[in-house]
């Protein structure tokens, strides 16, 4: 008797939902990828059927269109939440459509945050003029100001240090619904990814070291040696595991302050800042996820050597210096476009970071 093919739908056409089908295939999982109206598709061609979403009917439909999945996912927080419940009558959603509602608006995922216990920065809500003017009065300069949705890799995001910053802002953000957020002074920003499977089952990577460049990431490197930082940042992950009945990867981003992890945000999702563990960990933040979403048991995330990931921030030409991977996405130019990554792994933390340093000026011609 042939053994029973697993199948997984995932929301998204990117780059994520790339590596997620070719980390799937050694798992003998098969994929299908749904697309938004006008999205470009072409990261996943070849890697399953890809169904439009305006073609489709009904939830029916699109189910069965989809390939009638054993579970659906996603690669991306913006989706629409309705669809994901309307699919969850057919088969699970992980993670569940709640979490997404959660983690596509800024202002309820700060609420869910604090919900959950977990430390944040000082935030209020503001929309216009008048709201952004009394929410700068109470949390003072410097600050951020973040729309509650559609904001990412530096978008639809101000930082604000005095008044006439604060004017500009206003004009462009016009009447977007905002979260206004004390500056924090911070050391570094650090990520935890851990995945949770449907039994329970968690295992959680290294922390990671995050650096941006004009508010999208560049580089990536771990482990994050300060097994303190590692413990609360783990306490936090479980928390929110438990209290969301979490099934799936999810990331943790925090500010390293002088009286420890401040969250920054989350995603429910494989993250960029995991892509490191393609080669640095035996097994990756993809594999894991779709074992968890499968309950299948999930793989080691030790990182043995330190390794790290530079971002191809529109830039698709191979480096020429000596790397462990080079993933090109195959994705129209853009500046600032996420093209792809490369990975390194060494021997030591010092090497590899004169490594990386040596990478990006390969990759930027600094």
């Amino acid at each position: 008797m042939s053994e029973v093919t697993r199948h997984i739908a995932i929301v998204g056409c990117g780059q994520l939902a790339q590596m997620m089908a070719q980390e799937g295939k050694p798992l003998g999982i098969t994929f299908s990828f749904l697309a938004e109206k006008g999205e470009d598709a072409g990261c996943v061609e070849g890697l399953g059927t890809i169904v439009r979403l305006d073609e489709a009917g009904s939830g029916e439909d699109l189910f069965q269109a989809l390939g009638c999945p054993e579970v659906i996912t996603a690669e991306r927080e913006q989706v629409d939440v309705a669809l994901l419940r309307a699919l969850q009558r057919f088969c699970p959603v992980y993670p569940d459509p709640h979490v997404f509602e959660k983690a596509q608006h800024r202002l309820r995922e700060k609420r869910a945050l604090t919900e959950s216990g977990l430390p944040v920065a000082p935030f209020m809500p503001a929309q216009g003029r008048d709201e952004l003017l009394n929410a700068l009065d109470k949390l003072g300069y410097p600050a951020f100001i973040k729309s509650c949705e559609n904001g990412y890799d530096g978008k639809n995001q101000w930082r604000v240090k005095d008044a006439a910053e604060l004017q500009e802002a206003i004009e462009e953000a016009k009447d977007l619904p905002c979260v206004v957020e004390a500056s924090v002074d911070f050391s570094c920003e650090v990520s935890l990814i851990g995945a949770r499977s449907v039994s329970g089952e968690v295992k959680t990577y290294p922390l990671t070291e995050n650096l941006h460049r004009q508010g999208t990431l560049l580089l990536s490197k771990a482990p994050y040696q300060d097994e303190q930082l590692l413990a609360s940042a783990r306490a936090y992950l479980q928390k929110l595991m438990d209290d969301w009945d979490y099934v799936g990867v999810l990331s943790v981003e925090c500010f390293v302050t002088s009286e420890g992890l401040l969250v920054n945000e989350i995603a429910p999702r494989v993250h960029n800042s995991g892509h490191w563990t393609l080669v640095g960990a035996d097994t990756s933040q993809f594999a894991n996820h779709l074992r968890a979403i499968l309950d299948m048991p999930l793989g080691d995330t030790e990182c043995p050597r330190p390794a790290a990931m530079v971002n191809m921030l529109g830039v698709d030409r191979a480096p020429t210096g000596k790397n462990e991977g080079v993933w090109l996405y195959g994705k129209t130019l853009r500046p600032g476009r996420k093209m792809g990554h490369v990975l390194l792994v060494d021997d030591s933390s010092e090497e590899l970071a004169q490594r990386c340093e040596a990478m990006i000026a390969d990759l930027y011609q600094q």
